[in-house]
């Protein structure tokens, strides 16, 4: 059991720090309203991952996958959201706001947008069913509790990786405010990685 959790905690160390959908969002965040609105979309993002450890446990993951209609039905949805995401993102004020100002979005905003995007992310399906099964250390024993011990450990590491991205990417967001143009710069981004994720979900 160790060695399993061991071995699958640095394969997922190495997936939470390749460049991704969800890490390079955590980044963006970060960078466009500070370290602390990126740990809260972070905490979003693990939440998800509840669910979705949820459905794989309880089987639904494999119905969905096997089912290409209401699968395509996931992926449009999902693509939709994160385009009017990114449409509402182009429509917001460049300018990088001050300390005293109020925030374009709570960290309770950004929290529940992580969630969803998590829960949207058809392509978390496929990961989970190919990811988790292999860490599975007795087939003999209860499938359900090895399963969330596993999506627990995946949620652990995932939520340290993330939050180090979070600090990092807000420090050097911080650094970078005074510069001249660099709120433009936070948006485009934001609206890059908010396409792209769409795009990234649609692929085949």
């Amino acid at each position: 059991m160790i060695e399993n959790l061991l071995i699958f905690a640095l394969a997922t160390v190495g997936l939470a720090v390749s460049p991704g959908p969800d890490n390079i969002y955590v980044m963006s965040q970060a960078m466009a309203h500070g370290t602390r609105y990126g740990l809260a979309t972070t905490a979003g993002l693990i939440s998800g991952c509840i669910v979705h450890t949820t459905l794989l446990a309880f089987g639904v993951s494999a119905l969905i996958a096997t089912s290409p209609t209401i699968f395509l039905v996931i992926k449009i949805l999902g693509a939709s959201y994160l385009l009017f995401l990114a449409y509402k993102v182009y429509q917001s004020d460049s300018a990088i706001q001050g300390e005293s100002d109020a925030p374009k979005k709570t960290e309770w905003q950004l929290f529940k947008q992580g969630v969803i995007m998590n829960l949207i992310n058809p392509k978390v399906i496929l990961f989970f069913l190919a990811f988790f099964p292999g860490a599975l250390w007795n087939p003999e024993q209860d499938l359900v509790m090895q399963f969330y011990i596993i999506g627990g450990t995946f949620m652990l590491v995932s939520l340290i990786i993330f939050s180090g991205i979070a600090f990092l990417s807000g420090f050097l967001a911080a650094q970078l405010k005074q510069k001249q143009g660099v709120g433009v710069f936070f948006k485009w981004l934001q609206i890059f990685v908010f396409v792209g994720i769409a795009v990234f979900i649609l692929i085949p």
